[in-house]
């Protein structure tokens, strides 16, 4: 049994749901992280060791390795600051070979890869996917060391960045929301499942070499989920489709955004597959997946709830 895991990514959402699952299996976690007052929370989660460390310092991954028996990587970014590629691949190819290198000079075999559905170093139609795929193939080709990788849909669940993002969005917009790539399809899996498949495959030799899909049980439109938020949230908006060209030019428009980009030029040439599994979620895991109308409005009232007593006390100010 592997007990000693270091979760690169430790502190993101996924990160954190996949580092309880590992605590509750009485398992020890080391997270490295670039500022760690940010994510005091996790101290309160038995056997984990936080660590501030540059994670691209490749002697500062071979030292914080040590002690290690396997290694988690969950690290990957959805922008990047010029539209060239160089961002992207950094965060997912640079750092996953200096992964690699590190988990190979001290002697850790067992690796945990979070990849993206439709990731091609060759074919993939944006920089996203295609760093992404490059990164698949480097960590697969690795010598020594016994790769799981996992491609997911978009993930959903408290704290998610899909469903909170469009939530606040649609509470900026009023009563109408032009939408981007509105027919692009997704199949929504929940961040529990997913946090599931990975740590039932630390332990399982049959897992070993393997790449899995991870979607969820159905398949909507980005429209259909972007309504079905504003229904939860209780919201009457008109979501509006818009065409290739326009949602180009938006993309145009919000890439050069400050702080909040709705979309990018490269979301919208990723957005152009859709993000859906050939094959149902895999049998392997003893996994039946959630569905989003399970989960998701939970969290989404919750969120309203919190938003609404907001607003009461602002308007309680004045």
């Amino acid at each position: 049994m592997h007990k000693h895991i270091c979760v690169m990514g430790g502190s993101g959402f996924v990160g954190k749901t996949i580092i309880a699952r590992l605590i509750q299996q009485q398992r020890r976690v080391r997270v490295l992280t670039r500022r760690r007052e940010r994510h005091r929370d996790l101290l309160v989660l038995p056997g984990v060791e936080l660590i501030e460390a540059d994670i691209h310092h490749p002697p500062a991954l071979e030292h914080y390795f040590d002690g290690c028996d396997a290694v988690i990587n969950l690290v990957g970014i959805l922008n990047e600051k010029r539209d060239d590629g160089l961002g992207f691949r950094r965060a997912h190819v640079d750092l996953a070979e200096k992964i690699v290198h590190a988990c190979q000079r001290n002697g850790i075999s067992r690796y945990l890869h979070m990849a993206a559905l439709h990731a091609n170093a060759k074919t993939a139609p944006s920089y996203y996917l295609r760093s992404k795929g490059e990164a698949l193939e480097l960590v697969h080709a690795a010598r020594d060391i016994d790769v799981t990788s996992f491609c997911p849909s978009v993930i959903f669940g408290p704290g998610d960045s899909f469903f909170n993002r469009f939530a606040d969005l649609l509470r900026l917009t009023p009563g109408i929301l032009p939408l981007a790539c509105a027919n692009a399809r997704f199949a929504p899996v929940y961040v529990g499942d997913v946090a599931d498949a990975f740590v039932r495959s630390l332990d399982n030799p049959a897992t070993y070499g393997q790449r899995y899909e991870l979607c969820g049980p159905q398949v909507y439109t980005l429209k259909q989920l972007v309504e079905y938020t504003a229904q939860q949230l209780g919201l009457c908006r008109k979501v509006i489709g818009l065409g290739p060209g326009l949602s180009k030019l938006m993309a145009n428009v919000f890439e050069h955004m400050p702080l909040f980009k709705p979309i990018t030029r490269d979301n919208y040439r990723s957005l152009q597959i859709d993000s859906v599994c050939k094959e149902a979620f895999p049998p392997i895991f003893g996994i039946e997946p959630h569905s989003m109308e399970e989960i998701v409005p939970a969290y989404l009232a919750n969120k309203n709830a919190r938003a609404q007593y907001d607003a009461f006390r602002q308007n309680a100010r004045r």
